[in-house]
């Protein structure tokens, strides 16, 4: 697939008449936002019609009026160069605008996004770029266009990402941006007096730098042949195969609250990656990595839903791969509940107050970064972000797909359908030789009875 880049621009915001705010403001990161160091990016594929990229360019420079922090800039948190906390400067520099060309229909393209390296000539690269929102649209022969994205992680979470691009899309359609954006980064997230940290943040969100854990040997399963991949299998769950699943779950509930959606499926998958690499009879401990939206969850104050930074923290529940894969599903699935339950209004409080102990400084302590070679499942869960709401004037997109480096053990659910149907989608990141596996045991129910 021949990617052709026609230009490429830095875009900055396009204020009103008697609207320009003061520039070179500066906005400390947040403890939920000091922890990202990365950029994401995803693609997003729309039919023809679609609009032109000056229309798309003039829309994107509303869109930044109203979400400034990606035109702005990271700094450090006292304006020098030195290392250490940071901060968003509001100088209007703007975002990196690339159109490009590419000589063949979409649908013909479609086998080949799953092949990181061509789902990465449809996204700008943020190596080494100062930008904190690059974007390239790129025409297909067929008159199809794929807008991909590439923003730093550290200004704002998957739900921020979208409504920023939501907001794109507003503009350029004329339309009134929607929700509001909420860009105080600050009080909501004030430490208490005195502090009451009532949870271990040690080994969760933290970590000793070179903490070398003496039963490596025992968690972790042997490491894949240099030569072994990292592939990504793109998987649809249909209502029906869904239905089954929650049925076989909740039969054998303890409680009268069924279980969810998400926390059946995300709970088949842990189960079925632990098989697939060959954990079965071992007593491996593997862990589920699932991100936790605190904008629902913190109550004191409330968190809007326009917040426009991080408000993610993870649940790990964790088993033994033998615990987990001789038990029925429903055990899998209470585990997930009842650590994503855990992670609380108290909890969150419980993180900015550790944070603001000073325990992270007197202790050398590092974010905890999920280990990609381990028994380990790292999920990011979009199912209730509305990606597919982005309509840039054309019709909403028909196509979504996160498009980072695959990482061992990764999974996204995606967004839901606009089809309607019921299914669900999936990517699932993993080493070429268990990925076999995966699909030989990804839809069969036969290790899951039914309870009477």
């Amino acid at each position: 697939m021949e990617i052709v880049v026609q230009s490429s621009k830095v875009v900055k915001p396009a204020y009103g008449e008697g609207s320009t705010p003061a520039v070179d403001v500066v906005i400390p990161l947040t403890v939920f936002d000091e922890v990202y160091d990365e950029y994401m990016s995803s693609i997003h594929g729309f039919r023809s019609p679609s609009p032109t990229p000056e229309a798309l360019e003039a829309g994107l420079a509303r869109a930044l009026a109203e979400y400034r922090e990606w035109a702005g800039r990271l700094i450090a948190a006292d304006g020098s160069p030195a290392a250490g906390r940071r901060a968003l400067l509001l100088n209007d520099a703007g975002a990196r605008f690339v159109e490009a060309t590419a000589g063949i229909a979409l649908e013909a393209a479609m086998p080949l996004l799953l092949q990181p390296a061509a789902a990465r000539r449809l996204h700008p690269s943020g190596e080494g770029a100062e930008e904190l929102m690059l974007v390239q649209v790129t025409r297909f022969a067929c008159g199809s266009l794929v807008v991909g994205h590439t923003m730093h992680h550290a200004v704002g979470d998957g739900f921020a990402m979208c409504q920023c691009l939501l907001a794109w899309g507003q503009c350029t359609r004329g339309a009134t941006v929607d929700p509001v954006p909420v860009h105080d980064r600050e009080s909501f997230f004030l430490p208490r007096h005195p502090p009451r940290v009532e949870f271990d943040h040690r080994g969760t969100e933290f970590k000793v730098p070179n903490d070398n854990d003496d039963d490596d040997e025992k968690k972790s399963p042997p490491r894949a042949a240099d030569n072994d991949l990292v592939v990504t299998h793109k998987v649809r769950f249909s209502r029906e195969f869904i239905s089954d699943l929650k049925s076989r779950a909740s039969a054998a509930a303890t409680t009268l609250r069924p279980y969810t959606t998400m926390q059946c499926l995300v709970a088949h998958l842990w189960r079925c990656v632990t098989r697939a690499r060959g954990l079965d009879g071992g007593e491996a401990t593997t862990m589920l990595h699932m991100a936790v939206n605190g904008r629902a969850r913190m109550r004191s104050p409330r968190v809007p839903q326009g917040y426009t930074g991080n408000l993610v923290l993870r649940a790990h529940p964790a088993a033994t791969a033998r615990e987990l894969l001789a038990g029925p599903l429903g055990r899998a699935a209470e585990l997930i509940r009842r650590e994503v339950a855990r992670v609380d209004d108290a909890y969150f409080r419980s993180f900015i107050d550790f944070i603001g102990s000073g325990a992270v400084e007197e202790e050398g302590l590092e974010p905890m970064y999920d280990a990609a070679e381990s028994p380990d499942v790292d999920v990011y869960c979009l199912y209730r972000i509305p990606f597919y709401d982005l309509d840039f004037g054309g019709g909403r997109q028909f196509l979504y797909m996160p498009s980072n480096q695959p990482v061992d053990g990764t999974v996204y659910i995606l967004p839901l359908c606009p089809q309607g149907d019921g299914s669900v989608e999936a990517l699932v990141s993993l080493y070429s030789r268990a990925m076999e596996a995966f699909k030989d045991c990804c839809f069969s129910l036969v290790h899951y009875k039914k309870i009477a």
